[in-house]
């Protein structure tokens, strides 16, 4: 199996995740621009059926419609987009937050579908599929030894709810094949990856995105965490690249006193919504963090300005993306939909943190590269701030708007300049590749060790650093990490933690040396 530089991104945050806004067209346009525009459309209309009756060859006229709606929309902001039908399914299926299927983590492991995890309590968890099993054949499909894209195995093994699915499994550990039949079921697509203690006292929630089901999910963490005795709260949204601003709203109530402002949105005619906390706030006067870098957009942003701007809590990390863009969407019978930007938000103080698109859409979300370049993500005085878009809070702090959320307390990356890659790097697809191929080699000898005795022996051990290592090199990445030794096992032994306990072990291990983590619990709380 080989790897290629796409498991090396400098992440700018992905379009189709940023800023999701869900409604329908609004506003009505002058009886002149309108026949101006019906006179376009009746053109564009005109042309498409000429074309379609009329040219000498055989032509695709719904991939011409999509090149004009792009060309379009790319004449407008960066995130206003077409979403072909395939992409927007499975966009609206992450949004919704969950799915019909069986319920496992899996990846294509040389020319078979390899189990890395059935989803606890899942219809594949119950009717007995194990981590490391191969799936050969879904009903009479054959899966293995044909290199199928992730969408083909997908749509082998989704299904109405309580259809069966008959799998031909083969069991290393045991070396039996076995048919094992499951019903299908919904899946829950979490939103929030973890709710922890760092401390007798500091609780930990991290936010991946903002779907329809990220404020129950968050309500139902922060519930048991103050059951917990804890009294201060961090809110990770790092590489969080936004979604339902509604979701992020109701978040910030919890925090926030009745009647603060958390946003408010003016559209094209400077009509302004803004967006109020109530009086049903469960968290308004215990510590807040916010944890941010340089991938939180959107929601994200709304969030951590909502709380900055209130002076409420405290906003710990890098400078955030800088995506202040509203859009809606309108769907297309053929599944396909744009989503069109309809306003811009505002923090509290009236701030924009929109960062300037006037160059193109390359050259914006190159903004990110240049990060990289001129250091700011390693000295917070590298951070450029425009001083005629400098506010002030209800306590005096200064704050800026026109491209991201300036962290209170800034943290640095941890590789050093010039090796940004390499955090990314682990915490990239290939790390989890690498982790479940070892456990394969011989699962048997972490079979049913209790995690504090599996920390102990994995944190001693330069085995698997090492391993790594190698693993690059033949699969094409020539990356030194001896310089960050202790980085480089604090994920790949978390990954292990992951793949044999769950989510919530791989968070224990990975944020008991965070920089950010740190800087929050070395803080006066």
């Amino acid at each position: 199996m080989k790897f290629d530089n796409k498991y090396l991104p400098i992440l700018i945050g992905s379009i189709f995740a940023l800023g999701i806004f869900i409604g329908s067209l609004s506003g009505s346009p002058s009886s002149k621009s309108f026949t101006s525009k019906k006179n376009t459309k009746e053109k564009l209309n005109k042309l498409i059926d000429f074309i379609d009756n009329e040219y000498v060859d055989d032509v695709n006229t719904d991939s011409i419609v999509s090149l004009t709606v792009d060309n379009i929309l790319a004449k407008l902001d960066p995130h206003s987009v077409y979403i072909p039908p395939q992409q927007q399914a499975e966009i609206a299926e992450t949004m919704k937050g969950d799915f019909v299927g069986i319920g496992i983590n899996f990846y294509m492991f040389k020319d078979s579908v390899a189990v890395i995890a059935p989803v606890k309590n899942g219809p594949s968890a119950k009717a007995g599929i194990l981590a490391g099993d191969r799936i050969l054949f879904a009903d009479k499909t054959k899966l293995f030894g044909r290199k199928l894209p992730n969408d083909s195995l997908f749509s082998s093994l989704k299904g109405e709810v309580g259809s069966q699915i008959e799998l031909t499994v083969y069991r290393k550990s045991e070396h039996k094949k076995m048919k094992i039949k499951i019903k299908r079921d919904v899946i829950p697509l979490k939103s929030v990856d973890a709710a922890l203690r760092l401390n007798a006292t500091t609780g930990y929630i991290k936010i991946n995105r903002f779907a329809e089901t990220t404020y129950a999910e968050f309500i139902k963490a922060l519930v048991s965490l103050k059951k917990q005795g804890v009294k201060s709260l961090v809110i990770d949204v790092r590489d969080n690249g936004g979604g339902y601003m509604e979701e992020a709203i109701a978040i910030a109530d919890e925090f926030l006193k009745d009647k603060e402002l958390i946003v408010f949105t003016k559209s094209a005619k400077e009509a302004t919504e803004k967006m109020y906390a109530t009086e049903k706030g469960s968290f308004e006067s215990g510590k807040v963090f916010v944890l941010i870098n340089e991938n939180s957009a959107s929601a994200s942003e709304i969030l951590a300005g909502a709380i900055q701007d209130n002076d409420r809590g405290t906003i710990v990390g890098r400078r955030s993306f800088g995506k202040g863009l509203v859009q809606r969407e309108m769907d297309f019978n053929d599944g396909s939909a744009v989503r069109l930007t309809i306003a811009r938000y505002y923090t509290p103080t009236g701030r924009s943190i929109q960062k300037p698109y006037s160059k193109g859409n390359e050259e914006y979300f190159k903004e990110s590269d240049s990060r990289f370049l001129h250091g700011e993500l390693y000295k917070k005085d590298s951070i450029k701030v425009v001083d005629s878009l400098k506010f002030k809070t209800k306590k005096g702090k200064i704050v800026y708007g026109g491209g991201g959320i300036v962290p209170d307390v800034f943290v640095p990356l941890e590789a050093e300049h010039g090796t940004e890659n390499v955090s990314y790097l682990l915490q990239s697809g290939i790390v989890g590749h690498f982790v479940f191929e070892q456990l394969d080699k011989n699962r048997n000898a972490f079979a049913k060790l209790p995690f504090d005795e599996f920390q102990t022996k994995i944190n001693s051990t330069d085995l698997y650093f090492n391993t790594f290592q190698k693993y690059l090199a033949q699969n094409g990445l020539e990356v030194d990490l001896r310089k960050y030794k202790s980085l480089v096992k604090r994920y790949v032994n978390a990954e292990f933690a992951r793949q044999l306990y769950g989510d919530i072990y791989y968070y224990k291990m990975v944020l008991k040396e965070d920089a950010m983590i740190k800087a929050v619990l070395n803080s006066k709380q």
